[in-house]
């Protein structure tokens, strides 16, 4: 049994699972009290899922081998299309997303999926500043606006996100600057007063889903799993054997 992939808080949030021997993918849901139980095997790259059936790999390379990593051409556009033809003919929206306290980043979406994306993220905060007719001219926009925001936030500032709040003053700040067509407040139900342990790790009780990081409670320590960390590994059902850092990992 293979985890093969993940749904984040944007679209349900669920662990995607393949038994190995059949193409069948299993969405095992993340829901909030439940338990997981899986101790983490060996990794390898997680193949493809083509049609809703897990197409395997055995290459060594973990979470994907060359011939299964691909990157999503439009995520490198700045308003110069890097495919043969351009498709992006729909509305798009620029928009900024906050995470907690003080982390801010422009990024564009379909504007249809603009509360999912943000969701997606994990972001804390959003709010909609334009509204174009296609992507090129949206990227444009969020290239400019990229000089002085950032347009891409790692894991570790998500982490510390998960027990800060965000610094009103700053976004109130930075809002003021932009004609706000919409904005957007999330909850995702995750209440911490300490930063959780970054871990690779799945089992214990899990206390919600922020984007694509996994929250767990174990033996009374807090651990955030970067689910992208887990795709790859073989599972076995059964509590993880190896010793997980004590909470004073969260201050590292």
């Amino acid at each position: 049994m293979q985890l093969v992939g993940y749904e984040p808080s944007g679209i349900g949030s669920a662990l995607l699972v393949s038994d190995g021997d059949e193409a069948t993918v299993d969405r095992h849901p993340l829901e909030s009290g439940e338990t997981l139980s899986y101790s983490l095997g060996n990794r390898h790259c997680a193949g493809t899922i083509d049609d809703g059936e897990h197409i395997p790999c055995d290459r060594p390379t973990g979470p994907y081998c060359d011939y299964h990593t691909s990157t999503w051409v439009c995520a490198r556009c700045t308003g110069t299309c890097l495919k043969d033809e351009m498709d992006c003919y729909e509305p798009h929206a620029v928009y900024i997303a906050a995470f907690a306290p003080d982390t801010f980043k422009v990024g564009v979406t379909r504007e249809w999926r603009l509360e999912t994306r943000l969701r997606e993220q994990g972001a804390d905060r959003g709010v909609h500043v334009h509204t174009v007719s296609n992507g090129r001219i949206a990227r444009e926009l969020e290239a400019e606006i990229a000089r002085r925001l950032i347009d891409r936030v790692r894991t570790r500032p998500k982490v510390a996100a998960l027990a800060a709040d965000v610094d009103e003053d700053a976004w109130a700040s930075l809002r003021s600057e932009f004609d706000v067509i919409d904005q957007f407040d999330f909850d995702y139900g995750i209440d911490l007063e300490t930063r959780p342990v970054r871990e690779t790790v799945a089992s214990g009780t899990i206390i919600g889903v922020k984007g694509r990081l996994l929250v767990l409670e174990n033996a009374g320590t807090t651990y955030a799993v970067d689910m992208r960390d887990l795709v790859g590994y073989d599972l076995e059902e059964g509590t993880a054997e190896r010793d997980l850092q004590s909470t004073l990992g969260s201050f590292e």
